[in-house]
């Protein structure tokens, strides 16, 4: 949208310049700095993921957090990304520095967690820095979820046909949003 309007903007600029000036010369070079300009900034488009509903229901993928793959459960129910303490320490996180203080409720009943933030989530080509995500005590979950903190970052996510799909916002490539990264 936003592009658009930039498009529409430079548009009225140039037949502005035609109107003024009448000066094919000056209206050349108007072209030639709107084309400059958008020459510089293309857009990659949106990274996006789709995931089929498992047998059970449920949309289970492998994620990658800080470059080790790790089995999950998509769960809009979820406030947070959480991890079992058993994925936690396969990617090396330092479960002895954890505070278990955080009060959770789980489908297997109440337990504690511990905040922490991941460095790197990866969803396919969805990648996400500083993820707010939680842990779990030693064997009081065996599946992993991806929950809000992840999925929140998106530009959208939704069922359809029994498929989840997960769409990123596109990027320009010259600049640096905040976390948001299209990878091959």
């Amino acid at each position: 949208m936003i592009r658009f309007l930039l498009v529409l903007v430079m548009l009225a600029g140039t037949a502005g310049a035609v109107v003024a000036y009448g000066d094919p010369e000056q209206i050349a070079r108007a072209s030639n700095k709107v084309s400059h300009i958008f020459r510089a900034q293309p857009a990659t488009p949106a990274p996006a993921v789709q995931i089929p509903r498992g047998q059970g229901g449920e949309f289970a993928l492998r994620a990658k957090i800080n470059g080790v793959a790790a089995p999950m459960v998509i769960d809009t129910g979820a406030t947070s990304v959480v991890l079992t303490w058993e994925t936690a320490k396969a990617i090396g996180l330092p479960l002895e520095m954890l505070e278990y203080d955080v009060d959770l409720e789980t489908a297997g009943g109440h337990t504690k967690a511990a905040r922490l933030t991941l460095d790197r989530l990866s969803v396919g080509h969805l990648v996400e820095k500083s993820v707010p995500a939680l842990v779990v005590q030693r064997g009081q979950m065996r599946t992993n979820l991806l929950g809000m903190s992840f999925l929140d970052r998106l530009e959208s996510w939704g069922v359809r046909a029994d498929k989840l799909m997960l769409t990123g916002y596109p990027e320009l490539q010259s600049s640096h949003r905040r976390s948001r990264t299209a990878v091959d």
